[in-house]
């Protein structure tokens, strides 16, 4: 049966990453390869000789030999432990969704623009760069992405010149996720999981993040695409929609930065302190908007007309549903093979065979090569569920170094294929941009950029 839920799992892997070929949106084989392996583990759960234990992190013994009823009291025990750790992730992500839909909703990302002075190609490469550094610590690598890409149309109006800054700030907002506990989902799974803390995340990967954005962006100032001036329109009327926006977007940024904060203060689960954050927007955004508050509508005709009114019922409808049932699916996919067992192994086999291949973690049998190898491989295929497959797979304290490498490789590692990050992904959309030409042009800075940016956190770790 074991052999049977992993095919359903490679089969539905393969359907997510080949989602663009088979015209399928990857949160449907998600779902289905969810609800299939649970199924098979109910229905085959006399023939499974072991049970993992999340919360302990070991097998759990005597399982083979259970009566059936305490068998199924203990998978509906670990189903409702990972569902609960999964809500953990997707209300915070619902909560940081809504306050960028509302600093939206009022243009506050309009306020943007006024930073770009310059005509000099270089200048704006660094000033994209340096921003979508800053912007996806704060309010996540894909959003930064779609934000500045924005920005980009109105501003640069020949294409070909437009790719390679869309490039370039791909690679630079997966690097600036990888630093922030909020930039990147699989750093907010890590920092949710208890594997990483806010302040070890800044010292550790700062520095590698920063190299891993500034080595591409200098080697592509002294390319031919980024010599000269452009011609920028002086008469560009692009006003923000609200005189509201700048304050929203600073309100807004602040509200999602102070989450953090909270957490250390208070060491609460952060989808606490997200909450908060997005009751303090909206109490603003509502405000703001001049409409009627209101906590339930019965009449749907005026539920309908206070939507179209407010900001909060509005941000609501435009957050991204099918990205938060993909994670839902995914991630409790990958908790059907961690019950089982199959991580654990396979993260046992790899610390036995890996190390000699090369430098061991300090502190741990695993490889360097091994994390670096799972950077390349989240430029293939998902980083989310490499990363959930990771904290089945690891079981080393939290803030080890290995936490702290997995969020760098997995976090910067897509940059390397168009495909490879929602970053990425949304680039290639807004922008059409063919994956064969981000492989010629901007595949080797990125992986540059990562090679630098881990061999930097290699010298890193032995200071800190």
């Amino acid at each position: 049966m074991e052999t049977v839920i992993i095919l359903v799992f490679v089969i539905g892997y393969l359907a997510i990453t080949l989602e663009h070929s088979i015209k399928i949106d990857k949160l449907i084989p998600a779902l289905v390869m969810m609800a299939i392996s649970w199924a098979l583990i109910s229905l085959g759960l006399e023939t499974f000789p072991e049970w993992f234990d999340s919360a302990k992190h070991s097998l759990l013994e005597g399982f083979g030999t259970m009566p059936h009823e305490d068998k199924m009291h203990i998978m509906e025990e670990t189903l409702l432990h990972h569902l609960g750790k999964t809500a953990e992730i997707l209300v915070f992500l619902l909560g940081a969704m809504t306050i960028v839909e509302i600093i939206d909703y009022f243009d506050g990302f309009s306020t943007i623009k006024g930073f770009i002075k310059t005509k000099k190609k270089t200048k704006i490469l660094w000033i994209f760069s340096v921003l979508a550094f800053i912007l996806s610590a704060i309010i996540d690598n894909l959003t930064a992405t779609i934000v500045l890409i924005s920005i980009l149309q109105k501003i640069v109006k020949e294409r070909d010149v437009r790719l390679w800054y869309a490039g370039l700030i791909i690679i630079a907002a997966n690097a600036g996720g990888a630093w922030s506990p909020i930039g990147d989902v699989t750093t907010t799974m890590l920092w949710i999981g208890k594997k990483v803390s806010t302040d070890h995340l800044f010292v550790y990967l700062f520095l590698p993040s920063l190299v891993c954005m500034a080595l591409p962006s200098f080697i592509a100032s002294f390319l031919p695409a980024f010599k000269g001036k452009l011609d920028i329109e002086d008469n560009i009327e692009d006003k923000p929609k609200s005189r509201y926006s700048s304050t929203m977007l600073y309100l807004g940024l602040g509200a999602i930065v102070s989450v953090p904060v909270f957490k250390m203060v208070t060491h609460l689960p952060p989808y606490v302190g997200m909450m908060l954050a997005l009751g303090v927007v909206a109490i603003f955004a509502e405000l703001y908007s001049s409409s009627k508050f209101s906590l339930a509508q019965f009449d749907s005709e005026e539920s309908d007309a206070h939507a179209h009114h407010s900001p909060v019922h509005a941000s609501l409808s435009k957050i991204e549903l099918p990205s938060i049932l993909f994670f839902l699916g995914i991630l409790m996919a990958v908790a059907a093979l961690e019950s089982l067992g199959i991580l654990f192994e396979f993260a046992t086999t790899l610390k036995e065979s890996m190390p000699m291949l090369g430098t061991e973690l300090h502190h741990t049998g695993v490889s360097d090569l091994v994390i670096l190898l799972l950077g390349v491989a989240s430029a293939v295929i998902d980083n989310v569920p490499l990363v959930a497959a990771s904290l089945g797979m690891f079981s080393e304290p939290m803030d080890n170094e290995l936490w702290h490498f997995v969020a760098y490789s997995a976090g910067t590692g897509g940059s390397m294929l168009i495909i490879g990050s929602a970053a990425g992904v949304v680039a290639m959309g807004m922008e059409k941009i063919d994956f064969f030409w981000y492989l010629k042009k901007i595949s080797w800075l990125a992986l540059l950029g990562f090679l630098a940016g881990a061999v930097t956190f290699m010298f890193t770790r032995t200071i800190f």
